[in-house]
C-alpha cells in the first residue's frame, strides 16, 4: 500500500481517523499499533513478524537495562539489540551482497541467500535501535508500556520510506498528545504537498527519465542525455521528499511532529550543505551514532567520517557502486573540513560568469 493509492487514501486512511479520533485516549497509541501492523501487512504480510521481532527485543533490552545500574550488564543489553537488529537488516539486504563478493574474490560457489527485502527494514530497525543507545546513554526514560513503545515503531506514516525517527524526539507525544484544528489543517496542507510531489511531479518526469533510458545511447543527444540527467534527479527528490512531507503530513494529523527531512538541498554551496539539507533524518542518524564512535582514539573524527559515509552508502543500495558513492561524497566532506568553513566562504561562486562571494554583501544581486 502507498500513500498515493486509492486504497490508502479512499479506504485506509478516513477509516483509520475515524476510529483513531473517536477512540479514547488510552486506546490511541493500541489503535496507532494495529494500524501500523495492517498497513505493513497489506503488502508484506509475513515480514510483519520481522518488525514484530525487531520491536519486541528493544523493548525488553530497554526494561532489563532499566532495572540494572551495572554498565557491564546495561552494555549486553545494547549489544544483544544492536546484533539482533543488525542481523536482521544484514540477513535481508546485504547476505547475498556477502556472498557475492565473497565467491567474486575466491573463485567459490556458495548459493546466494536472494531473500526478499521487507519493505522499510532500514527505516524500522534504526529507529527502534536509536530507542535503546538513548536509554543506554540515559538520554531518555525507559518506555515501560509495549504498546506505547510497538505504536512508535510501527508507526504508519514513516514505517515504509522514513524519515527515520529518533525515540527522544517523540517521546513525550507518544506519552501524552493532543491534536489541534491547527495540527490538523497544516497536516492536511504538507500532505497534499507531498502528494502532488510525488502525483504530478516525480511520476511524470519519471517518465521522460524512462523513455530516455531506453534510447541508444551510441546516438543518444548530448541534451537529451542532460535533460535525462536531470530528470532523473528530480524525480528521485520529488519521490522521496514528495513521500517525506506525506509522512510528516501524516504524523502531525495524528498529534506527532517529525522534523524536517529535506531542506532545499539543490540550493546549497558545498557538499557539505548539500547533506545539511537531503535526508535530514539519515545524516542525523549516522551523526549521532556513527561520527565519532571511539573505536578510532585520537583519529575518531576522521574515521568516524569515513565510517559515517561507507555506512551512507550501504545504506542506499547492497553493492560496491553504493560504497564507492558514499565514499565519493566523503572524500569531498573530508576535503571541506580540512579547507575550513572560513576558507570555503571566500572561495567564490561562480554565476552566470560572475564571482559571487558569500561573505561581501556587495557582490549580491
Amino acid at each position: 500500500m502507498v500513500f498515493s493509492g486509492i486504497e490508502f487514501l479512499y479506504y485506509f486512511l478516513p477509516a483509520v481517523m475515524l476510529i483513531y479520533f473517536f477512540a479514547p485516549k488510552r486506546l490511541k497509541n493500541l489503535m496507532l499499533f494495529v494500524s501500523g501492523l495492517g498497513f505493513y501487512a497489506w503488502g508484506e504480510p509475513i515480514y510483519v513478524i520481522v518488525m514484530i521481532i525487531s520491536t519486541a527485543v528493544d523493548y525488553t533490552a530497554g526494561m532489563l537495562m532499566s532495572k540494572t545500574e551495572n554498565e557491564k550488564k546495561r552494555r549486553a543489553c545494547l549489544i544483544v539489540s544492536i546484533v539482533i537488529n543488525f542481523g536482521l537488516l544484514f540477513t535481508f539486504k546485504y547476505s547475498s551482497f556477502v556472498v557475492d563478493t565473497f565467491n567474486g574474490i575466491f573463485r567459490t560457489s556458495i548459493p546466494s541467500p536472494n531473500l526478499p527485502l521487507p519493505i522499510g527494514i532500514s527505516f524500522f530497525t534504526f529507529q527502534s535501535m536509536s530507542y535503546t543507545i538513548d536509554l543506554y546513554r540515559r538520554k531518555i526514560n525507559v518506555q515501560r508500556s509495549f504498546i506505547n513503545f510497538a505504536a512508535y515503531v510501527t508507526c504508519f506514516p514513516q514505517i515504509v520510506a522514513g524519515p527515520i525517527v529518533k525515540y527522544q524526539d517523540i517521546a513525550a507525544e507518544l506519552n501524552d498528545r493532543k491534536v489541534s484544528i491547527s495540527d490538523m489543517s497544516d497536516g492536511v496542507s504538507i500532505f497534499i504537498v507531498g502528494l502532488a510531489k510525488k502525483v504530478l511531479l516525480a511520476n511524470n518526469i519519471g517518465i521522460f527519465w524512462s523513455q530516455v533510458k531506453e534510447m541508444d545511447y551510441s546516438t543518444l543527444p548530448a541534451l537529451t542525455a542532460w535533460l535525462g540527467i536531470i530528470a532523473f534527479t528530480f524525480q528521485i527528490y520529488f519521490d522521496f521528499s514528495g513521500y517525506s512531507d506525506m509522512a510528516i503530513g501524516l504524523g502531525r494529523i495524528f498529534g506527532f511532529h517529525f522534523d524536517e527531512n529535506f531542506n532545499y538541498p539543490f540550493i546549497c554551496k558545498d557538499v557539505s550543505e548539500f547533506w545539511q539539507r537531503w535526508h535530514l533524518s539519515l545524516s542525523t542518524f549516522f551523526r549521532d551514532y556513527l561520527l565519532y564512535v571511539p573505536i578510532f582514539g585520537k583519529r575518531r573524527k576522521y574515521g568516524g567520517l569515513f565510517l559515517v559515509w561507507f555506512c551512507t552508502g550501504l545504506w542506499h543500495g547492497s553493492s560496491w557502486n553504493y560504497i564507492i558513492w558514499g565514499l565519493y561524497f566523503g572524500m569531498f566532506i573530508f576535503i571541506e573540513q580540512l579547507i575550513g568553513k572560513k576558507k570555503m566562504k571566500k572561495i567564490p561562486i561562480m554565476v552566470c560568469g560572475r564571482p559571487i562571494f558569500s561573505e561581501n554583501p556587495s557582490n549580491s544581486w
